[in-house]
């Protein structure tokens, strides 16, 4: 008989978390304007907002932390970071900023000017938030694939290379640089291919232009390469991640997802001109080259967790849990981002709340009423994220309207995926009831999903 499959690891510590009453809820969805972000976390019963410093760190990264050299200048704990950095990327300048959205300001701030032109695979929030904020474009070359929600294709984050050539063939001159995001997150936490960064690569030798990688979720990105990509299974994870990042000139990273630390991130590259030209931002911005907005106990922590999440047992552990929640809503007939992404569900808001019209924002009000039926609290990537186009100050509704649920490495059980399913069956069932959506009150320029204010077009209860 076949073991059934298990996690890898055993719990050591718990921490409890309080359910609440739909009254309560009520209550505290309206004083947060019916933005999920503003909740306080006491109101939450499952959290699933993001998947971003929430997980559970392991015991050799505890261990590690009590090592923590905290020098303001040359501290060993970043020798140590940047030592493990090198070992596993192959770059061997590193600067330490104190998250990924960081990284990217400081990076960005020498490399991206007005008018330019940057082309991916969608975007994440804060990625174009900094391309946009310096008057440039972020240009969206994700394979058409990735609209079609109920296709299943292994590779859906891929680039697409007709829409980069054409982009290249057209704008070389505005184009700095192509970014490709691993895993997509925008697209549903969707990888991308080997071959498809070897496309790219091909396509930015042809037009001599460098390749970033937005690297938050690189090591599932490798896993999904391991067991979906002809040629990869017998490789490790950490000998795939090595030649994923031979394809590229450098990387940003949030080292809050798959480096399981609370707070944490980097630039790494192998190009000195970009080491030297970001180093004059990470000082004013940051912090001194060798802490860059990091403790050193918190670098020492990010070293040990990209070590122990590049080995495939870490990852299949973390990857099945968002199969099996996937699976449950298979069950129910929820329609969501297919196949399941490695870090989160996506589902398709558009495809529950077909009476809701897209001006009224489906996948909000799908993320406030899975909050009043359970407490649970997922994430809006969709409309309200898509933030107005930067020219004409219209909303975007050209991209897809998802409910994330994000799964927060080593906190939860497969209990509490079967209690997120069972509330969004919940609100599936009764579907047809929910008409109206949600109207913005109040609304930032940049980021606005964050701190955007709301109000509901029909009543709640």
């Amino acid at each position: 008989m076949e073991l059934p499959f298990a996690e890898s690891w055993k719990i050591k510590m718990v921490e409890p978390i309080r359910k609440s009453t739909r009254e309560e809820r009520l209550q505290w969805i309206k004083e947060a304007h019916y933005n999920v972000f503003q909740l306080k976390a006491e109101q939450v019963y499952i959290d699933c907002i993001t998947d971003s410093g929430t997980g559970a760190m392991s015991d050799r990264q505890w261990a590690a932390m009590m090592m923590g050299d905290e020098s303001y200048a040359g501290a060993s704990s970043f020798f140590r970071l940047k030592d493990t950095i090198t070992r596993i990327t192959g770059f061997k300048y590193v600067i330490p900023t104190h998250q990924g959205r960081a990284a990217e300001n400081v990076l960005f701030s020498y490399l991206v000017k007005a008018g330019d032109i940057i082309p991916g695979n969608s975007h994440f929030d804060t990625t174009k938030g900094h391309i946009e904020s310096r008057k440039a474009i972020a240009l969206d070359c994700t394979i058409d694939e990735a609209k079609d929600t109920q296709l299943e294709i292994p590779f859906k984050g891929n680039v697409s290379p007709e829409k980069l050539e054409k982009a290249l063939a057209e704008n070389a001159a505005k184009i700095p640089f192509i970014i490709v995001t691993i895993t997509n997150n925008t697209a549903g936490g969707q990888p991308v291919s080997m071959e498809n960064l070897r496309q790219v690569r091909a396509i930015a030798d042809k037009y001599k232009k460098p390749v970033i990688f937005d690297s938050a979720r690189f090591a599932e990105n490798a896993y999904f390469i391991k067991t979906r990509e002809k040629g990869y299974e017998n490789k490790t994870i950490k000998e795939i991640v090595k030649e994923m990042f031979s394809l590229a000139d450098g990387m940003t990273m949030s080292a809050k997802k798959d480096a399981i630390v609370n707070m944490g991130g980097f630039i790494a590259t192998n190009k000195q001109e970009w080491y030297d030209g970001a180093k004059t931002f990470c000082i004013p911005f940051e912090g001194y080259l060798t802490y860059g907005g990091m403790n050193g106990r918190d670098m020492d922590a990010l070293a040990v967790g990209l070590d122990e999440n590049t080995e495939f047992d870490n990852l299949e552990t973390r990857i099945k849990q968002v199969e099996y929640l996937a699976k449950r809503l298979d069950e129910y007939g929820i329609p969501y981002q297919r196949p399941a992404g490695g870090h989160a569900i996506f589902v398709d808001a558009d495809k529950i709340l077909t009476n809701v019209p897209k001006e009224e924002f489906p996948a909000q009000a799908l993320t406030v009423h899975l909050y009043l039926e359970a407490g649970i609290r997922g994430c809006e990537i969709g409309y309200l994220l898509a933030d107005r186009d930067p020219v004409t100050r219209e909303n975007r509704f050209n991209g897809l309207d998802l409910l994330r649920l994000a799964i927060p490495r080593r906190v939860y059980t497969n209990n509490h995926m079967d209690v997120i399913a069972a509330a969004l069956k919940n609100v599936y069932d009764r579907r047809e009831s929910i008409r109206r959506g949600v109207k913005i009150v109040w609304e930032a320029e940049l980021m606005r999903h964050f701190t955007v204010q709301l109000e509901p077009l029909e009543p709640l209860k």
